[in-house]
């Protein structure tokens, strides 16, 4: 069962990363906000589940980061005769540090607007047996300290249909 957690993980950071995906969507959002962002590397993706806090005790943390998890697996059996079938609750959290608040949570916003763009354009078959409809759930939680002075977290939580 945990297998589907890491496969439906593997399977969105293979999204976000693609040509089309985060940054290509972020590009065109600063572009029209008329400010220019940091683009999200690969080593600012993380498959991790770690609160922000000790993830900055632990590592050289850089921002803007994405943290992709699976917060939840339900086997319900839709299809019987399969070992699991039913749906991986994943969560992508958005993290974005900076010394100031000037800009901020606009600037959060951005990465959250290119984060949703993408699972807007990947809705349907994701293959090996993962099915995304299209629905999620953006929370955005306020400013805490941390990071380089400040830091403020999204999070966008869907439901992936997988069949194995």
């Amino acid at each position: 069962m945990a297998q589907a957690a890491k496969a439906a993980a593997t399977k969105v950071i293979a999204l976000l990363t693609a040509p089309a995906g985060v940054n290509g969507n972020l590009a065109a959002l600063a572009q029209a906000a008329g400010v220019t962002l940091p683009v999200i590397t690969t080593g600012q993706i993380a498959a991790q589940n770690i609160a922000s806090d000790l993830a900055e005790r632990s590592a050289d943390v850089k921002y803007p980061a994405l943290n992709i998890y699976c917060e939840k697996l339900s086997n319900v059996l839709r299809e019987k005769f399969r070992t699991f079938s039913g749906t991986a609750s994943m969560a992508i959290e958005v993290r974005l540090s900076q010394d100031r608040l000037d800009g901020l949570e606009s600037n959060l916003q951005l990465y959250l607007d290119a984060v949703t763009q993408v699972l807007d354009t990947n809705r349907g078959d994701w293959g090996s047996g993962m099915f995304y409809a299209g629905g999620y759930e953006a929370v955005i939680h306020p400013v805490k300290r941390g990071g380089r002075n400040f830091i403020q977290v999204a999070k966008v939580t869907f439901d992936v249909g997988v069949s194995s």
